[in-house]
């Protein structure tokens, strides 16, 4: 069978793939001999909008097709990089070269939804493939049902039966139940806040404190993030600047054995980080604070407040541990830390 294009990439999160996933797959194996599927947010903390790993989502895409059809499509993993679009067109560039042999025949396929659809113009350089949305299907209403307790989400004419019976056996894992109760939490505080004659823009602030080769990091002890790696941070007060807020939270939270004088003496870099998506709670726009500690033996340090446990984290084991950490805090360090 002559396709007019060799390789059609289709980019999503699937969480979890739905049948208008589904259709669209089977439109671009009409059009080209491989359908590369680049599975987004890879290396994401588990959290409502991402439940499920890169390795899992591709095992239930997987499992919607025959072993023929499986043969004609490639997965890819992709890291968001929520500072830079540049990075992430980059990452997508190169593995595209890489499974195609740098192939001129290659087309993009996807559906123009909304303003997160922005990405499907970032690849001129491909034959642009537009696909109607399919029974208006939308992930995140099925997420929310499914994280809800109803049983709607069940329906068939939303997810093709394989993904049914692997979302039913999720049901029985313990990370469902964690999954559900940020769920309902996250529901609660926007109900909270409902009332407020305008959406809320909340302000927080995160302390990115190195010293020897380490980076301070906390756990978090409550949903959001329950169990998750963070920076010491959180919201300000209303008499407290940022700075005077990042000091008040770092010392909270990590009981950190160095004197605040030191610690504001120390302090080399700050950086607002406002991606609209980095926090499942809404609008939150962070203040880092990048403090520099001269080197020697690691100041004590010991989780209270919102955190359980407290501890310097080697940078070298930063990439290992990036599937734990909370909202976008990894990029933050990255940021700081590419700069020392």
């Amino acid at each position: 069978m002559n396709y007019k294009y060799s390789h059609c990439v289709y980019i999503g999160r699937f969480q979890p793939f739905h049948l208008g996933h589904l259709y669209t797959v089977e439109k671009a194996l009409q059009l080209s001999e491989v359908v590369i599927i680049f599975l987004g947010s890879h290396q994401v903390a588990p959290n409502i909008k991402n439940p499920w790993n890169s390795e899992h989502r591709q095992s239930m895409i997987t499992g919607c097709f025959d072993a023929a059809t499986r043969d004609r499509i490639i997965f890819a993993y992709v890291r968001d990089r929520l500072y830079s679009d540049n990075l992430w067109v980059s990452d997508i560039q190169k593995q595209v070269e890489m499974i195609t042999d740098a192939s001129d025949s290659i087309a993009i396929i996807g559906h123009q939804k909304d303003n997160s659809s922005y990405y499907l113009d970032l690849f001129p350089q491909w034959d642009y493939l537009p696909i109607d949305n399919y029974q208006d299907l939308n992930a995140t209403a099925i997420r929310d049902l499914y994280f809800s307790g109803s049983d709607d989400w069940q329906r068939s004419s939303q997810l093709p039966p394989s993904i049914i019976a692997d979302l039913k056996t999720f049901q029985s894992d313990p990370e469902y139940q964690r999954l559900s109760e940020e769920w309902r939490f996250i529901q609660q505080y926007k109900k909270s806040w409902s009332v407020a004659p305008y959406p809320p823009i909340h302000v927080t602030v995160d302390a990115v404190v190195v010293q020897s080769g380490h980076v301070l990091m906390v756990r978090r002890k409550a949903s959001p993030g329950k169990g998750q790696v963070a920076l010491p941070g959180g919201f300000i007060n209303p008499s407290e600047t940022l700075e005077q807020a990042m000091l008040r939270e770092l010392k909270e939270e990590t009981g950190i054995k160095v004197p605040t004088p030191v610690l504001k003496g120390s302090i080399v870099g700050r950086q607002v980080f406002d991606n609209p998506d980095r926090s499942q709670r809404g609008r939150t726009i962070t203040h880092a604070f990048f403090i520099q500690l001269k080197s020697g033996p690691l100041p004590r340090v010991k989780g209270s407040d919102d955190a359980d446990k407290a501890w310097w984290m080697s940078l070298s084991s930063l990439e290992k541990n990036e599937p734990r950490f909370y909202e976008d805090h990894f990029h933050i360090i990255q940021h700081f830390i590419s700069q020392i």
